[in-house]
């Protein structure tokens, strides 16, 4: 009796895995949900932030904090490590806010001559401007002071970098084409590359377009200026950059590639723009003085 018992009870327990594998195999038992599952998903880590969209190829979209420390880190880096151009590049655009930004394009869309920069975007490099054409300009042609100058100066118009934080594609090529025209600056005024150059021509720039940074070089540089340097930019400097700064006409509206073969100097009447005194001059009659002065030659005053 024992015996048919068990194995009447094998014979169900066998049948009853055979249904329960079957229901497997055919995907129609399910296990109950691991009620642990839900929070292991819940704590899956997440970005603290994402970039959004770029406006532009070669946009690197920023937040405002780091803006903000772009621009704590390049403010340090302009006044110790003015040579280096990468904190100027960063300083640039993480100061160049949009109010600004949208002011100068607007000052470029109210002119003829602006409207059509802004609808032809014209890039400025050795290729596009042909610096071998140039040095075969005429003398006092607004090109062959500009390649002159880079010859001089040792500057290139490959080095100006592209955009890359500026939010807006158009407002990103307003300070493109700022950055590519500040040699033209140089080169129409006179103004070398040195401390005191620099500084001349960024508050001429201030004055005339805006651009923050160049009101921040010109607040900060001169701290880095010896008297001697100081009482140059005071007495002569300043006040030349100031006046024609506040007086010459935009400067973000010149198309300088159509102008090259123009005169310069009817160029800058046209303007509105004095040269200022040969820098490079006063500096050499200054060490001559010195010069004199420690050799007992020149009484001093």
């Amino acid at each position: 009796m024992s015996t048919l018992a068990s194995t009447l009870f094998g014979s169900m327990l066998f049948s009853k895995n055979n249904q329960l594998a079957s229901k497997m195999e055919n995907g129609e038992l399910h296990m109950p949900p691991d009620p642990t599952s839900s929070y292991l998903r819940k704590s899956d880590p997440e970005p603290y932030f994402t970039r959004r969209t770029p406006d532009y190829p070669g946009h690197v979209p920023l937040y405002n904090f780091e803006k903000f420390l772009m621009f704590l880190g390049s403010s340090i880096g302009s006044y110790y490590h003015p040579e280096q151009n990468k904190y100027i590049v960063a300083l640039g655009e993480s100061t160049a806010i949009k109010p600004v930004l949208k002011k100068l394009q607007q000052t470029m869309l109210s002119d003829k001559t602006g409207r059509e920069i802004l609808r032809e975007r014209p890039r400025m490099t050795s290729t596009s401007l042909n610096l071998d054409y140039l040095r075969s300009l005429p003398e006092n042609t607004i090109g062959r002071n500009y390649i002159a100058w880079l010859d001089k100066e040792g500057v290139s118009p490959d080095t100006r970098v592209q955009v890359k934080y500026i939010d807006d594609e158009e407002l990103s090529y307003v300070f493109q084409r700022y950055r590519e025209c500040h040699d033209f600056y140089h080169a129409v005024t006179g103004l070398p590359i040195i401390i005191e150059g620099e500084i001349a021509v960024k508050v001429f720039e201030y004055m005339n377009i805006g651009i923050p940074m160049t009101g921040l070089g010109a607040a900060f540089a001169p701290l880095r200026l010896k008297p001697s340097q100081r009482q140059r930019m005071r007495e002569v400097y300043y006040p030349w950059a100031i006046k024609n700064g506040l007086y010459c006409k935009p400067l973000i509206n010149v198309y300088w590639e159509k102008i090259l073969e123009k005169d310069a100097d009817e160029f800058r009447k046209e303007m509105g723009i004095e040269t200022p005194p040969d820098l490079r001059n006063m500096r050499k009659e200054y060490f001559a003085r010195k010069r004199l002065e420690k050799g007992g030659k020149l009484p001093t005053v």
